[in-house]
């Protein structure tokens, strides 16, 4: 079975030999220069945050950030973007459809915040294209049962337009984290194309729960069995087994460029599922490659 890319010089090679032309990536980050910079400095303090070190691996100006995923061979990317405050969902979703027009892997994409302004702001941003949204529950501490986000919630809905819910407790737990909250979304929006970020870890089981209940309901890879998360969140022993259950619905990502290891790593990671015999390079094609790529609709 194939063990993955040595490192992220070997990425292609290892991309071809399954028979793909390429990546797809729907968990990437893209912000402006003044927020990435915010972000950064976070990350520089992880120790305080998280206790423990966060060395962001691909900490390089935005050009060549993009020439790196060129590199690696993905074809196509989600540059996601999440506000933390009210006024900046605007202005973020301006600044990604304004960044896809110029970088032709990238997709468009939008965010949204519980704001007045919130249901036209979205509905603007689908009109202009925009095919995939973020929410980020933890860092926006908002509420997403919040009734400004209802008509958000709905016409993502009944766009089909996947949202990348970021719900989970991990790597800290807010107010409003946690899938049994996310989860009365899911029940006035059943039709919700929600891609539950980093697998929503650390409640795999109401992941799966989640899933078992509603067909639109994805899961993503981004930093899920990787060694750096095994300290924090380690996958269940029988993880691979509960992925061959919904294996359609699991779809690649990886946080990039704010990782703390290489982009080889989370492949590694995914290619050892697939040495489950339920899921082999069948399953690796269609979750590096052919999930994504329908879900981005590219």
């Amino acid at each position: 079975m194939n063990a993955g890319p040595a490192s992220d010089a070997d990425v292609a090679r290892w991309t071809a030999s399954l028979g793909l032309d390429g990546l797809v990536d729907l968990h990437v980050h893209f912000l402006p220069k003044s927020v990435m910079d915010k972000v950064w400095a976070y990350f520089d303090r992880a120790e305080e945050h998280y206790g423990t070190a966060w060395p962001v691996h691909y900490r390089t100006p935005e050009p060549e950030r993009v020439e790196t995923l060129r590199a690696l061979g993905v074809r196509h990317f989600a540059p996601l973007v999440y506000p933390h405050k009210p006024g900046m969902a605007e202005w973020l979703t301006s600044w990604a459809l304004e960044f896809a027009e110029q970088v032709p892997e990238a997709v468009p994409t939008g965010t949204f915040y519980p704001e007045p302004v919130a249901a036209s702001s979205v509905e603007a941003a689908l009109r202009a294209g925009a095919r995939c949204f973020k929410a980020h529950v933890q860092v926006g501490a908002y509420d997403p049962r919040d009734e400004l986000l209802a008509p958000v919630w709905g016409a993502l809905a009944e766009a089909g337009v996947p949202v990348v819910v970021h719900c989970g407790h991990g790597p800290l737990r807010g107010e409003y984290t946690g899938l049994s909250v996310f989860a009365e979304v899911l029940q006035r929006h059943p039709r919700l194309t929600a891609v539950l970020a980093h697998a929503a870890m650390p409640e795999f089981d109401m992941a799966f729960e989640l899933m078992a209940r509603y067909p639109r309901v994805h899961l993503d890879t981004t930093m899920v069995g990787v060694p750096f998360s095994e300290k924090i969140a380690p996958l269940p022993a029988d993880w691979t087994a509960r992925i061959a259950e919904v294996a359609d619905r699991v779809v690649f990502g990886t946080d990039f460029p704010n990782i703390p290891y290489s982009y080889a790593t989370q492949l590694q990671a995914i290619a050892g599922w697939a040495a489950d015999d339920r899921l082999g390079e069948p399953f690796l094609r269609a979750v590096l490659h052919d999930t994504p790529a329908k879900l981005l609709s590219v």
